[in-house]
Formats: C-alpha cells, sequence, structure tokens
C-alpha cells in the first residue's frame, strides 16, 4: 500500500468563483460557499464547501429518530411482515433544521455567502404524497398505514410484484429490459408502487404523486416538484424518452395502467440544473438566504464519482457503507448482465452511467457484531481502546489467506447484482467447533470483495472494462478491508479524500446550479477530492484468493442459478409462519 501526494486539480470553467483561504477571494472578492446534503439510511450529513477549491470548512449530522422501521409503526403494537423497511419523512425534515445550521455554525461562514445547496438520497426511496407534497403518513386517516409511510431503498417486501413485471417483460420483449441486466429490482418504484396498489388499493387511491425521496426533498426546499434524470432513468424505468407503456402495466393489472401517467410522470430535472429556489419555510428551516439555486436531486452513490473526479471511462466508483453501489461511466451503450441500470447522462452529461450494486455490506458486519460476537470480545476491544470492528479487524489481519478455511456468501440482504435476487440469503460454509468469531468476521469482509469482483467481471466480460476501482463511503477507514478488495479484484484501488463524498459531490452539483462553473465536468475538477491512500495488489494475495474466489463462485452459481432453490424456500416458509403469526396477533 502506498499514500499519494497527486496535485490538485486546477483547471475550471471560466467565471468560476475563487477564494484563498482568509476568505477573501482575488482582487478581494468575497468567498461563496456550497452545501451538500447527503441523506443516508440512518442520518443526513451536511458539509459546507468553498466554490473555488471545494474545501471543507464544516459539517453537521441528525440521527434520524425513527431510524429504520423493520418491525412496528410509531405508536403501534400491530407487526409489520417480513421483509419491510420504512422511514419517517419528517427525520428528513429534521436534517434540514439541525444538520444545515450546525454545518454553517461550525464552518463559521456567514450564511448570506451560500450561493447553493445540493441534496443526495438512497435509492429507490418512495414517499407517496398528496397533490401538493404531503407524506400520506402526516394525514391522521393514514397514520396507521403501513404503505403510507416512506418505503426505505431496502424493503424488499415488493418481490413477488418485480417478478411478475421481470416475467412479463420478458414474454413481451421490451427493450428497455437488457438496460437493467434483464432484471428489475423489487427495490425499484414500479415494483414498491404495484405492491402499494395490491395490498393496500385505498392508500394508493389517495395518493396523487409516488415521489422518490430525492425529489421530495427538493420539493421540500423549493416548492417545486422536479423528478432527477438520475432516478427517474436507474429506478424509474425512463428510457429513451419514456416509462413502460399502458398495455404493459395494464397487463401486470389493470387498476395499475395508469400509473405512470396519474402517478409517476413528471418534468425531469438534468444533473446540475437548478431545480428551483429556495423557499422562505426552507430558509427559516437551514438558516440560509430565500432565493440561492437548489440544484436537482440525485443518489448518494452517482454523486460520488464528480468529488471523487472518478468520472472518466474505466474509474469504477463504489460507495461502501451499509451496502455498496457501483457506478462508472461509459462512452457506448452496452448490455452488462444483472447490472442495475445504464442511463444516458446518468451520472455525467454525454456519456452512459452504469450501475450495480450490493444490498448488504457495512450492514453485514454491523449484523455480525450485534448478533454474533461474545461479551469477551468486547471486553477485549475496550480494554484496549478499541471499538469491537477495529478490534475483530486486528485479529483478522493476523491471519494468513485461507486460515481460517472458510467461505461466505455476502447475500444477508439479498443480491443487487449480478442475481438480482432478494430471496437469497447468507451461508458461511466450513464451520468447525474450532472456528472463532475473528474468523468469520473475515470471511464476510472477504466474501463482500468476492461479491465486488464478480460485479467487476461481468462488466469486462460485457465490453465495459473496468481499469481502476474508487472507494467513497465508511468503509474506507478499514485498511484491512481496502487491501482486501485489490487483492481480490486485481485492480489499483484509491479512496476519496473527503469523509463526506456524496456530500462534497452535492455541493459541486449546487455550485454548477448557482452558475460558479459551467457544468460538473469542471467544477468536480477544481471542487473534487484529492485521493487519501492507494492499494495496488500484492500478487502472492491475489493467486491465494483466486482459489478461493473460485470456491465462491461455486456457491454462488450452486445457490444463486437455480442448481438449489433452498433460499427461496426457507423464505417461503418464513413468510407463511410469520403471516400466520399476525392473523393470529390480529384475532386476539
Amino acid at each position: 500500500m502506498q499514500t499519494p501526494s497527486s496535485p490538485h486539480g486546477t483547471a475550471a470553467a471560466a467565471g468560476a468563483v475563487s477564494a484563498g483561504a482568509s476568505g477573501q477571494g482575488h482582487a478581494g472578492t468575497k468567498a461563496k460557499y456550497t452545501i451538500g446534503v447527503d441523506f443516508g439510511t440512518l442520518s443526513g450529513r451536511a458539509v459546507v464547501v468553498r466554490a473555488s477549491d471545494g474545501a471543507e470548512l464544516g459539517s453537521g449530522v441528525y440521527e434520524y429518530p425513527h431510524a429504520v422501521i423493520t418491525d412496528r409503526l410509531p405508536d403501534s403494537s400491530e407487526r409489520l411482515p417480513a421483509d419491510w423497511a420504512l422511514q419517517v419523512p419528517d427525520d428528513y425534515r429534521g436534517v434540514l433544521r439541525q444538520a444545515v445550521p450546525a454545518a454553517v455554525k461550525d464552518a463559521g461562514i456567514d450564511p448570506q455567502d451560500v450561493i447553493g445547496i445540493g441534496t443526495d438520497f438512497t435509492a429507490c426511496t418512495m414517499v407517496p404524497t398528496t397533490s401538493d407534497g404531503a407524506p400520506l403518513n402526516e394525514l391522521e386517516q393514514f397514520a396507521n398505514r403501513p404503505h403510507a409511510y416512506v418505503k426505505l431503498w431496502r424493503h424488499h417486501a415488493a418481490q413477488p410484484q418485480a417478478d411478475r413485471i421481470n416475467q412479463l417483460a420478458a414474454e413481451r420483449g421490451e427493450f428497455w429490459l437488457p438496460r437493467y441486466g434483464g432484471l428489475i429490482s423489487s427495490e425499484w418504484e414500479f415494483a414498491k408502487g404495484l405492491q402499494l396498489l395490491e395490498e393496500d388499493p385505498e392508500t394508493y387511491a389517495a395518493m396523487d404523486h409516488w415521489v422518490e425521496a430525492a425529489d421530495w426533498i427538493v420539493w421540500q426546499l423549493t416548492g417545486e416538484y422536479v423528478r432527477n434524470a438520475c432516478t427517474a432513468g436507474y429506478k424509474g424505468i425512463y428510457q429513451d424518452g419514456q416509462y413502460p407503456g399502458e398495455e404493459f402495466l395494464s397487463a401486470l393489472n389493470p387498476e395499475f395502467k395508469d400509473f405512470v401517467t396519474a402517478k409517476v410522470e413528471h418534468r425531469i430535472g438534468q444533473l446540475g440544473a437548478a431545480a428551483g429556489r429556495l423557499n422562505a419555510e426552507a430558509a427559516a428551516w437551514t438558516g440560509l438566504a430565500e432565493g440561492i439555486a437548489v440544484a436537482v436531486g440525485n443518489v448518494d452513490a452517482h454523486v460520488t464519482a464528480p468529488a471523487a473526479r472518478a468520472v472518466e471511462t474505466g474509474q469504477m466508483v463504489a460507495i461502501m457503507g451499509t451496502s455498496t453501489c457501483h457506478v462508472m461511466n461509459g462512452e457506448e451503450l452496452a448490455e452488462v448482465p444483472g447490472m442495475c441500470g445504464v442511463v444516458d447522462g446518468g451520472i455525467l452529461a454525454g456519456r452512459w452511467g452504469y450501475e450495480a450494486g450490493q444490498s448488504g455490506v457495512g450492514d453485514i458486519f454491523g449484523w455480525f457484531v450485534n448478533n454474533c460476537v461474545p461479551p469477551a470480545y468486547y471486553e477485549a476491544a475496550a480494554s484496549r481502546g478499541l471499538g469491537i470492528h477495529e478490534y475483530l479487524t486486528e485479529l483478522a489481519a493476523g491471519q494468513r489467506i485461507g486460515e481460517h478455511g472458510l467461505i461466505a456468501l455476502d447475500w444477508h440482504s439479498g443480491n443487487r447484482s449480478v442475481l438480482v435476487d432478494h430471496e437469497l440469503s447468507g451461508v458461511v460454509v466450513g464451520q468447525t467447533l474450532a472456528t472463532r468469531p475473528e474468523d468469520i468476521y473475515r470471511a464476510l469482509l472477504e466474501a463482500t470483495a468476492f461479491g465486488t469482483r464478480t460485479i467487476v467481471e461481468a462488466f469486462n466480460s460485457s465490453s465495459v472494462p473496468v481499469r481502476e476501482l474508487v472507494v467513497a463511503g465508511g468503509l474506507l477507514k478499514n485498511p484491512l478491508l481496502m487491501q482486501i478488495y485489490a487483492d481480490v479484484t486485481g485492480l489499483r484501488l484509491s479512496t476519496v479524500g473527503s469523509e463526506q463524498g456524496p456530500a462534497l459531490g452535492s455541493a459541486i452539483h449546487a455550485a454548477v446550479a448557482a452558475g460558479a462553473y459551467d457544468d460538473v465536468h469542471a467544477a468536480a475538477e477544481s471542487m473534487g477530492s484529492d485521493p487519501a491512500d492507494v492499494y495496488d495488489p500484492i500478487p502472492e494475495n491475489q493467486a491465494a484468493y483466486d482459489e478461493l474466489y473460485g470456491e465462491y463462485t461455486a456457491l454462488h452459481d450452486y445457490f444463486g442459478r437455480g442448481t438449489n432453490d433452498v433460499m427461496h424456500r426457507l423464505k417461503a416458509i418464513q413468510r407463511s409462519a410469520i403471516d400466520a403469526g399476525l392473523t393470529e396477533g390480529s384475532e386476539a
């Protein structure tokens, strides 16, 4: 591994704002700033960025009070069915009220010098609203209806609807299906919308707009509803200027015929454009000046590519957190089996943006330490002044590759790419009475790296070559994990210098929306982050991991490609048992 000291990019569009470290620009001009807000799975983060050079001057974080709802709605005793994941939309407003003012205060700047604000969101995260943007769960008559709440990206209960969409699209030869790797995910807006219609038609009828949270938060900021080109393309099946047609939707369900025209279709804004101006209410929440530019919404993964200055072809950006999203640009349109999508201008104007991903990464590590690590390990970690992840990583780092005798499948939250099947589940093979927690922990780290290699190989074999891996997100702080990824993929891996890559990317888009730069590419050159660390694959480690990857692939295909459908059968048994329990509970 080596740590570079690469020079900061200097190319910027004509007319870009410039300012020195003192806050005064060249020729005495005053520094200008933008704010990027990243809405994650459990919290929202705001960063104040100097528009001239991307310096991050202050930040604020707000933890969602309701986190992720998987068991019961607030103030309800009724359990949710399996695979549900909901959120409360007012938690998102809390980020604007709390994190943004905190970031401005931390930066020590005059809020009047902020020229724009940009946001990004997890996706596909859907909000059912009235015509004026009010979330249905905030209406008294729908407060106890699960389908009236936000469906988070990891809500996987719409798998049966996704299966029907895929089957029908394949039978009809729909032109758009290959652009999503041949399969639509249960995470996306059409599957979730069809589930809403079929399970709660009254709530569906009351819904005027089925809104990506990325667009809903911009609606809150501006008072204007603008769909962003990124989520419309990747999650909304919007290709070549059109959504799936009424004939297709009617064949899924006659009541679904007008889903696009009645619930989804709306003006689409291009990335980097201004969706509108900050309205009075949002100005009061944030403490910013009314009327500043608000950028069109974006997705946390896709907006990170400019922050990392990784927008050239061959650079795959992996945003590693609770899940991982892989994005990259290409000059040509290609069909990659199992990819999440390819969208014209989905990341950067004038290029095809590709997306793939893994539904569980950091979530898997978190699940393991929360449920499978004995108290003695926590005590040992505390005595060393270490967190439990740091302690397990230290123990795992002392092992030779393959020493633990294990191989794992990273499907604890299903498989997003390349199998696109959220009915799949996690596996650890090779455990004995001598297996220790650090053994399993390292096997899980390696499993997620094998999952990424599977994605990389799918792109390489489809004439979309991956030459470099650029990592952003919270997990880049683990050097063992980063080296494992470099060794497993055989790629040079660099980590983004910014600790808040998505928020920085949103601030870059805000600078373009405010007119400080001509386009996102130019803004990224000036405001993007330098690499923090670079990891080169170690040849002997590569050879050792090639052998283990062969075993991973054998298990991957055995359980994931139909040889043994035991995971699907277990899901069905689980669902039946839970449904029976819910029925008994309601009768009681």
